[in-house]
């Protein structure tokens, strides 16, 4: 074991190195030697008064912003063999593996019974097209009856309904509630009086946005600090700041060199037509084009995803995410290793429901590559979560098995109830959770619960409002007699205040 001494100097040796290579680094370089040239600095104090003017003119606050989200990503300790940083269970390693497959078998399957390639040139008068009808693709309306989503929600659920850990007799635990949820896995989840301690600033005597939003207005923004604006979210964000707050929060900084980004991946999309853009125009048109909130946003969202696709700066999370780029086979070189490519080139097939992730901020973002990257980043540290196998805390797994415990511990009546009557409460709540309840709770209500993944930079949250859900509708509830009616009681949440509910279910439950 390495004592803390050297695991911290360790650290700051990996960030170093991480961000010398960035173009934050080059930047400042560039200021260094530019400033050399000022009256105000002197050769005696050289390294002081450097330091000073950096300080001065805000660039030591981006050096810190960059180290702060640095530190927000998983550590990456060379000790550690690269497959235990993406998981340290074997089981959820091997589980996740064999689900992948089944996915890329799949997608491969549908580009054989359909004759489509998974990827190909576009002729240049469909990319002249393309590139005329760029910001009105929502009008196109392409045959995708063919296509279907690779899989759903409910396909992922059954995988993990299934997992077991082979080194865990069930039979010790004596306990029966273990065996009264879905999820049979033993993973360690907070229980209420822990969430207490761990979201303190939610406690019923804190001012919260979403209840009385006149509490908290505050100069954060102006500060340019990603560590004070995360802890500032806790409480939420006014909605004019919001914007500015998360993006300060992601460290989504839209510099140019970003913008220039997002243009080469527009570029690509031009070019290049893959088989996983039909699954994005099916998935947009099957959800967000349906919705209320988000219809007016199907070509921002076409945009964004399409570019998300080809973006192999996503490849990188790949290090501390459970799941592996899948791979695919130039054509006519079917297992010729030297010829796997990652396929698509970020390395993430899309399911039934992916856009909504997206959706939410367009709310916040009308310039689509601060959309992009704000969206980019949102990805790489929460939402690939809810779609892979893992034993992370604000993994979807723990995610299941907290909501199935906190039922099962405070409402076990209702947990009885509906289980008597053939209703597992995880079967309605799964769908909210694996979306982090986008497209079910109204926007102003979903922005605010971000918020609060944002500011505890964790999705346990999602699991405690899901259950809390349950608490507010247990009464009705308790008169259901079938899966139809339970669903109907749940049908519709977009009446719903989310923060009144989770502070009740966590501040004024009895433990």
């Amino acid at each position: 074991m390495m004592d803390e001494g050297t695991e911290l100097s360790l650290t700051i040796a990996q960030i170093v190195q991480r961000l010398r290579g960035s173009h934050l680094h080059s930047q400042i370089e560039r200021q260094a030697k530019e400033c050399l040239h000022q009256p105000d600095i002197k050769l005696e104090s050289l390294k002081e008064d450097v330091r000073s003017f950096l300080k001065t003119s805000g660039w030591e606050r981006k050096l810190q912003n960059a180290v702060y989200r640095e530190l927000q990503l998983p550590p990456r300790h060379p000790p550690t063999p690269p497959e235990h940083l993406k998981e340290p269970l074997a089981y959820m390693r091997k589980a996740q593996a064999s689900w992948e497959n089944r996915v890329l078998k799949s997608l491969n399957s549908m580009s054989t019974e359909l004759g489509v390639p998974l990827a190909r040139m576009r002729p240049a008068a469909e990319q002249k097209e393309l590139t005329n009808k760029w910001n009105e693709m929502g009008t196109d309306e392409p045959d995708l009856s063919r296509f279907r989503p690779v899989y759903a929600p409910k396909d992922f659920l059954e995988v993990l309904i299934g997992l077991r850990n082979p080194n865990h007799d069930s039979s010790e635990d004596i306990s029966a509630r273990s065996h009264w949820g879905l999820i049979q896995v033993p993973l360690n989840v907070r229980d209420i009086p822990q969430l207490r301690a761990a979201y303190t600033e939610l406690n019923l005597t804190s001012g919260q946005m979403g209840i009385d939003d006149h509490a908290l207005i505050h100069p954060v923004v102006m500060e340019h600090d990603s560590a004070a604006a995360q802890q500032y979210s806790r409480q939420g964000c006014p909605t004019g700041l919001r914007a500015d707050l998360w993006a300060l929060i992601l460290n989504a900084t839209n510099q140019p060199q970003d913008a220039m980004h997002y243009e080469q991946l527009k570029a690509g999309v031009i070019q290049y037509d893959l088989l996983v853009d039909n699954l994005i125009y099916k998935d947009v048109k099957l959800t967000a084009s349906n919705d209320d909130y988000y219809f007016v946003f199907e070509d921002f969202l076409y945009q964004v995803l399409l570019c998300f696709s080809r973006d192999t700066a996503v490849l990188e999370h790949f290090k501390y995410n459970s799941a592996t780029p899948p791979k695919s086979y130039i054509h006519g070189k079917a297992g010729d290793e030297e010829c796997a490519v990652v396929y698509p080139p970020n390395g993430v097939i899309p399911f039934h429901g992916f856009s909504m992730y997206v959706a939410p901020l367009c709310f916040l973002y009308n310039e689509p590559s601060k959309l992009y990257n704000v969206f980019r980043e949102m990805y790489i540290r929460y939402f690939f979560r809810l779609h892979s196998i893992s034993s992370h805390p604000s993994g979807i797994l723990s995610l299941c098995l907290q909501f199935e415990r906190l039922l099962q511990t405070h409402l076990p009546q209702l947990f009885y109830h509906l289980r008597e009557i053939g209703v597992q409460p995880l079967r309605i709540a799964f769908k909210w959770m694996v979306r982090a309840f986008s497209g079910y709770l109204s926007t102003d209500q979903l922005l605010l619960l971000w918020d609060r993944i944002l500011g505890y930079d964790s999705l346990e949250v999602v699991a405690v409002l899901a259950a809390a859900v349950f608490a507010f509708r247990a009464e009705n509830l308790m008169e259901v007699t079938s899966l139809a009616s339970a669903e109907a009681v749940l049908a519709d949440l977009s009446t719903l205040k989310v923060m009144p509910l989770i502070q009740i279910f966590l501040f004024a439950t009895a433990v």
